[in-house]
């Protein structure tokens, strides 16, 4: 289990519901690493901020996270943490490895502007 205040998705099968249900979600796929815990602090700070957007975190090593890792958008990702960034249910940017403040924002202002 990762330690962070966001909802961890625990199946794909809840991952799929999240990102039909909602309009904008951002998902981390990682663990409690060094390239990781920078984009989880982005997230706590920005789900505040953010409301028209959802922020989730997945355990990388969960079986489940297949549903991300095995994405077509993260073929040859290989520094974790996995993020996609989701639109109406569909992948509308992916990313790998650590994310700095300014990048998270900067995709979050392109891709969920209402």
């Amino acid at each position: 289990m990762l330690q962070t205040s966001l909802h961890e998705i625990e199946t794909s099968s809840e991952l799929e519901k999240l990102i039909n249900e909602n309009e904008n979600v951002m998902v981390c796929c990682g663990r409690m690493g060094p390239m990781c815990i920078p984009v989880y602090d982005a997230m706590e700070e920005l789900k505040d901020e953010r409301a028209n957007v959802k922020f989730f975190t997945m355990a990388f090593d969960n079986p489940q996270a297949s549903i991300i890792k095995d994405a077509p958008e993260c073929r040859g990702f290989m520094g974790l943490p996995f993020t996609m960034y989701y639109k109406n249910g569909k992948v509308v940017k992916a990313t790998t490895s650590i994310q700095s403040m300014d990048q998270i924002t900067n995709i979050l202002d392109t891709h969920f502007q209402n």
